[in-house]
C-alpha cells in the first residue's frame, strides 16, 4: 500500500473495467477539446482583422457534414453510456454467494462486524478471489465508504442500509477513506482493508481478538475493537431477541405477531393492501418503527425499540432474522 499514488493500485475484479471507462471518457474529452480549440484558433488567426482573406464566400449547405458532426458524437455518447451502464449494473449487483460484512460509520471511525462474531475498528479483513458484500449504515451523519484500489464508494446513511461489493484479487493492505465531510475529524476517519488468502482469512476469523476499547479521535464514541464473545452475530442477535422478549410474540402460529422463520427475502402482504420485501431495511424499520408497515392480519401493537438498541445490536438482530430460514 503506497502512500497516495496518482493512480491507485488496481486490486479488484472490476477495477480494470472502471478504469477503462474513465480513460475512454478522458480520451474522448481531450480529443474533442483539441479539435474544437484548434479550429477556433485557426479561424481566429486566419480571419483576424487586417488579414487579406476572401470573406465573400457565400454560405453553402453541406448536409453530409452536418449529419457527421451530429451523428458521430451521438453514437459515441450512447456507446459510452451503454458501456458504463453495464459496468455500473455489475458494480451494483453482488453475487448471491458473496460474503457479507456489516460496517457502521461513526464520528470518526468505521466499525466492521463479521457474521462469525469477529469485529474490528478502522480495519476490514477480506479474502481474495471471493465476492464480499459490505452492508453499510451510519450511527450519526452521512459517511462515505471509499476504497480507491477497488474502485468502490458508497454513502453510509443514518436510518437505512446501503451496500457495495467487490472481489479483491491481490493480497495486501489498501487505504480506506471516508469520502463525505462528516465533521471536525473527517480527515482522520480512515483505515485499512486487508486482502488475505482464503485460508489465512479463515484462520484470522478463528483467532480471538483482545476486545480492547478503542476511543475515537477528539471525543468520538468509543467502541470495542474485536469484541469476540464466542458468539456469531446470529447467536448474539438471538440472545437480544430473547432479552427483549421478542420470542413471546413472534412464534409459529402466534396471533399477536407473525412468525419470522423464512421471512427474510420474501414478499410480505401489509394491512394497507400493499406488499414489501422483507430485506435488511424492512427488518430495521420494523424494530424501530413497527407501526410503519404492519403485516396483514395483525394489529399494530408492537412497541418501538428506538433508543433501546444500538446500531451494533440492530445488525445482530437483522442477522438473526436472516439466519432462521
Amino acid at each position: 500500500m503506497s502512500d497516495f499514488p496518482l493512480i491507485p493500485d488496481r486490486a479488484s475484479t472490476l477495477a480494470g473495467q472502471v478504469d477503462l471507462v474513465f480513460y475512454t471518457l478522458t480520451g474522448l474529452s481531450i480529443f474533442f477539446i483539441v479539435v474544437v480549440a484548434a479550429a477556433i484558433i485557426f479561424l481566429a488567426l486566419r480571419y483576424r482583422e487586417g488579414t487579406k482573406v476572401d470573406r465573400t464566400n457565400p454560405m453553402v449547405d453541406n448536409t453530409g457534414l452536418e449529419l457527421t458532426w451530429s451523428v458521430v458524437p451521438f453514437i459515441l455518447a450512447m456507446g459510452v453510456f451503454a458501456w458504463s451502464a453495464i459496468v455500473y449494473v455489475q458494480l451494483r449487483t453482488p453475487p448471491p454467494d458473496a460474503v457479507e460484512v456489516y460496517v457502521i460509520g461513526k464520528q470518526w471511525m468505521w466499525h466492521a462486524q463479521h457474521p462469525s462474531g469477529k469485529s474490528e475498528i478502522n480495519n476490514l479483513h477480506v479474502p481474495i478471489n471471493t465476492p464480499v458484500k459490505v452492508i453499510l449504515t451510519s450511527q450519526d451523519v452521512i459517511h462515505s465508504f471509499f476504497v480507491p484500489a477497488f474502485r468502490v464508494k458508497q454513502d453510509a446513511v443514518p436510518g437505512r442500509y446501503t451496500y457495495l461489493w467487490f472481489e479483491a484479487t491481490t493480497p495486501g493492505d489498501y487505504h480506506l477513506f471516508c469520502a463525505e465531510y462528516c465533521g471536525t475529524d473527517h480527515s482522520v476517519m480512515g483505515g485499512t482493508v486487508t486482502a488475505m488468502e482464503p485460508l489465512e482469512y479463515e484462520e484470522w476469523l478463528r483467532t480471538p481478538s483482545n476486545g480492547a476499547i478503542t476511543a475515537a479521535p477528539s471525543g468520538g464514541a468509543a467502541s470495542t475493537a474485536g469484541g469476540d464473545t464466542g458468539q456469531s452475530m446470529a447467536q448474539a442477535g438471538e440472545a437480544l431477541f430473547q432479552q427483549f422478549a421478542c420470542n413471546t410474540c413472534h412464534v409459529a402460529g402466534g396471533v399477536l405477531a407473525p412468525a419470522l422463520e423464512g421471512v427474510f427475502g420474501t414478499e410480505q402482504p401489509l394491512a394497507d393492501g400493499t406488499t414489501v420485501v422483507a430485506d435488511e431495511q424492512y427488518i430495521r424499520e420494523s424494530i424501530l418503527n413497527p407501526q410503519a408497515k404492519v403485516v396483514e392480519g395483525f394489529s399494530p401493537i408492537m412497541p418501538s425499540f428506538d433508543g433501546q438498541v444500538t446500531e451494533e445490536q440492530l445488525v445482530q438482530l437483522v442477522e438473526y432474522v436472516k439466519s432462521i430460514q
